[in-house]
C-alpha cells in the first residue's frame, strides 16, 4: 500500500464517514416506526442511538488524549463538545422532530378518515429523514459556535 493510501485510510473517521454512522440515526428509524412497533423497539432504537454517541465521545476524547502536548482540559472540552454536538443532532433533536410527523400524521390521517392509513405516519417520518438531517447539523453547529465553543475560547 502506498503512504498516500495509508493516509487517507488513516483519516477515515469510522463514526462520520462510515456507514457506523447511521447508527447514530436508528432513533430516527424509531421514532418513524412509533406508530407501528412496539414500545420497547423504539426504546431500543434509542439505546443504540445513545450507544453510538458514547462510542463517538470516547473515540474522539481517546484521539485527543493521545495527542502530545494535550491536557485533560483538552480531552475534556473536546469530550464534552462530542457528547453535546451528537446527542442533539443525531438523537435529540431528529428524534423529536420525527415524533411530531409522524404524530401529526397520525393524527391528520385519523381526523380525515383515510382509509388504509396505518402505514401513512411511518412512511412520511422515513421519508422526511434524509431532509431534516443536514439543516439539524448545521443548526447545532450555529448554536455550539455561538455558545458552548465560544465560551471555552
Amino acid at each position: 500500500m502506498s503512504d498516500n493510501n495509508q493516509m487517507n485510510k488513516q483519516d477515515v473517521d469510522i463514526y462520520r464517514d462510515t456507514y457506523l454512522r447511521f447508527l447514530g440515526y436508528s432513533n430516527e428509524l424509531g421514532e418513524a416506526f412509533r406508530p407501528i412497533w412496539p414500545k420497547h423497539l423504539v426504546n431500543l432504537s434509542y439505546a443504540v442511538a445513545v450507544a453510538y454517541v458514547l462510542a463517538d465521545t470516547v473515540d474522539k476524547a481517546k484521539m485527543v488524549h493521545e495527542k502530545q502536548g494535550s491536557s485533560n482540559r483538552d480531552v475534556a472540552i473536546k469530550a464534552g463538545d462530542v457528547l453535546i454536538w451528537q446527542m442533539f443532532a443525531s438523537v435529540i433533536i431528529p428524534g423529536y422532530t420525527i415524533n411530531r410527523l409522524t404524530n401529526g400524521t397520525r393524527f391528520m390521517v385519523k381526523r380525515f378518515k383515510v382509509p388504509n392509513a396505518r402505514y401513512i405516519p411511518t412512511a412520511i417520518g422515513l421519508a422526511s429523514i434524509p431532509f431534516i438531517i443536514t439543516p439539524i447539523d448545521k443548526l447545532i453547529d450555529y448554536l455550539m459556535d455561538e455558545t458552548y465553543r465560544k465560551y471555552l475560547k
